[in-house]
């Protein structure tokens, strides 16, 4: 795997949902999210280095922002519904409303309580790498191990956060419960005994 894809899977990849998100709430008549998605990454892709940029997650939400708003621009005819949402586009937001400052608590302290719940050696490794900011190299120093186990450790602290985070950050058997509490509350659920 070249550097450059390596350095998207790290620092990229694991914000798409988050991306994906955001975007949904953005919609915009005529552009699709999938289509946003794969201009971003294309855009990142093909930049000349990766080396200056400091928060992959910033940077690609600022990429999205910057193919919607020059969508809007170019579109020859634009909804009621684009034209209002230009103002959410808007790229000097003063500071983010009470609402989103909670949310974005909330969010935080679950990711707190995801990370504590890793296994012991994803944990150490998410937490000198992205919280301390180690490199591979120093991480693995530190932990006494090799940055084979380093990268290995990161990439399965990402996947169950990811996983944890497609599931609204609960629990496999939470996630399952809540899902099946929803299909009974709309008598979708098969109310049988299987077996």
């Amino acid at each position: 795997m070249d550097e450059r894809a390596l350095w998207l899977s790290r620092h990229v990849l694991p914000h798409e949902p988050a991306l994906r998100a955001w975007l949904m709430r953005k919609r915009v008549v005529g552009l699709e999210v999938d289509d946003i998605v794969q201009e971003t990454y294309a855009k990142l892709a093909s930049l000349e280095s990766v080396d200056e940029i400091r928060d992959g997650k910033t940077y690609s939400f600022q990429i999205a922002h910057s193919i919607i708003v020059s969508y809007v621009r170019r579109s020859r005819i634009v909804s009621i519904r684009a034209a209002a949402n230009l103002d959410d586009f808007g790229a000097a937001a003063p500071e983010p409303s009470p609402e989103r400052q909670i949310e974005d608590r909330d969010e935080l302290q679950q990711l707190a309580e995801l990370i504590t719940s890793l296994p012991e050696k994803s944990r150490e490794v998410i937490m000198l790498r992205r919280v301390e900011g180690l490199s591979q190299r120093e991480t693995a120093e530190r932990l006494g191990v090799t940055e084979s186990t380093v990268e290995k450790n990161m990439g399965r602290a990402i996947r169950l956060l990811m996983a944890a985070f497609g599931r609204g950050g609960k629990s496999p058997s939470e996630a399952s419960r809540d899902a099946n509490t929803q299909l009974l509350k709309h008598g979708k659920a098969d109310t049988e005994p299987t077996g």
